[in-house]
């Protein structure tokens, strides 16, 4: 008689791979993405109100971040970025800015630059062009323009100063807030009536409908902002609204591009709900000289 067939041994099914949590049309952990914007706006309030030097505290360590993260990102071209250089260099940048004005600052930069060439002789001739190349890009994208913001703060005069009575701080509250106006703005009409994509390619979720939403709130935002927290005129607040829209949008669009060539989503996770520091900088990085020289020269 023969032996009954053994039974099969039963293969135990493949685990399931967790699939990212479905957030809606939002994008994103709204939840997490209010409480970290809360617990940053609460850091720059408090700054600003009691000791705005610890403001520009609050920058350098922006700056830092900010490249760490292409630093990390870049790696998937193979582009190394020498971090020691441009951190110190760009802290540098914005202390300088903040203490000695505008000539200060292009000549940190001018040095900055200079070094981080004379840095990666050290590497030797392959990939040199690539890295100085891809090094003064974030050179001038983060901490050249995020010393504007140091700029701004500078105008009031003493580094003591602090309050809204001082102009410095009242730049800094005129430009976050028509900054954030821009995103909110963007965020509410996309997300309510986006239909029409603005850059398909370059950024899929960014609509028509999303700017006509960012540049109604702009405008409102500079000039309530303009007339009656600068005590400027109407027109300006206008202008200023017209102009971080722009910008805004414009720095938008580019940071989407760069993560597209480096093929990531978020430069990192650094802020719950947001992703990377650089994803919440794109739009200030872009506004911050502009609207550092509209104030300097049409309010102040």
């Amino acid at each position: 008689m023969p032996d009954a067939p053994s039974a099969r041994p039963q293969a135990s099914p493949s685990p399931v791979p967790p699939t990212a949590k479905d957030h809606g049309r939002a994008g994103r952990d709204l939840r997490a993405a209010v409480a970290s914007a809360v617990v940053l706006l609460s850091a720059i309030a408090l700054s600003l109100l009691f000791w705005k030097t610890a403001f520009m505290v609050i920058v350098a360590v922006a700056v830092v971040v900010a490249i760490w993260e292409l630093h990390r990102g870049f790696r998937a071209l193979d582009i190394d970025l020498p971090e020691q250089p441009l951190m110190v260099g760009g802290v540098v940048m914005v202390v300088v800015a903040y203490f000695w004005g505008a000539p200060a600052l292009v000549t940190a930069t001018a040095v900055t630059a200079l070094v981080i060439m004379l840095w990666l002789l050290r590497r030797g001739v392959a990939g040199y062009v690539q890295n100085a190349t891809g090094s003064v890009f974030v050179l001038v994208y983060v901490p050249f323009l995020g010393s504007f913001v140091t700029l701004l703060l500078s105008e009031g005069g003493g580094a003591n100063a602090a309050g809204l009575d001082d102009a410095g701080v009242q730049g800094i509250v005129a430009f976050v807030l028509v900054t954030i106006a821009s995103d909110i703005g963007g965020y509410v009409a996309g997300v309510l009536f986006g239909r029409h994509p603005m850059a398909p390619v370059i950024s899929p979720k960014k609509s028509w409908e999303g700017f006509a939403g960012s540049v109604l709130f702009c405008l409102l935002a500079g000039w309530a902002l303009v007339v009656y927290l600068l005590d400027g005129d109407w027109w300006v607040g206008l202008l200023l609204g017209l102009i971080t829209v722009v910008m805004a949008t414009l720095g938008d669009l580019c940071e989407s591009v760069i993560k597209r060539d480096l093929g990531i989503k978020d430069m990192s996770q650094v802020i719950p709900g947001h992703g990377g520091l650089m994803d919440r900088l794109d739009s200030l990085l872009a506004t911050i000289a502009p609207i550092w020289l509209l104030l300097h020269y049409l309010v102040y």
